[in-house]
């Protein structure tokens, strides 16, 4: 006896939802692949502009960068399905900055004695 898998309704009503779900994957990764390039073209475009301040044309290209590095690690490496691992590492990562800012902040304040300190504040 000999059954056919392939013809039961249960089989096709699964393997359609797997196509749909993969063409709904495909759009989203069209959709941010756009995205991507868009942000490229104004990260390129906005060199041209004229910014009032360094600090704003810096605040703009930042901001840029931000929106296409969560688009990166968010759908293509598929982190937003890891929240608590991606907040953990997070987490992390920004407390070792600030202690590493902290450390070259408290060090530069007691230089060895007979030298000159080596860091430079632009106002």
């Amino acid at each position: 006896m000999s059954h056919n898998h392939h013809s039961s309704p249960g089989h096709e009503a699964a393997h359609g939802g797997h196509d749909h779900d993969a063409e709904g994957h495909k759009k989203i990764y069209w959709a941010v692949g756009t995205a991507l390039l868009v942000g490229t073209v104004i990260t390129v475009l906005a060199r041209e502009w004229e910014f009032n301040s360094v600090a704003l044309t810096i605040a703009v290209a930042l901001f840029v960068a931000s929106i296409k590095a969560f688009l990166v690690c968010g759908y293509f490496m598929h982190l937003l399905s890891e929240k608590k691992v991606v907040y953990l590492t997070l987490a992390t990562t920004v407390a070792f900055a600030i202690a590493m800012v902290g450390l070259i902040l408290w060090s530069d304040k007691d230089p060895v004695t007979g030298t000159s300190p080596k860091t430079f504040y632009v106002p």
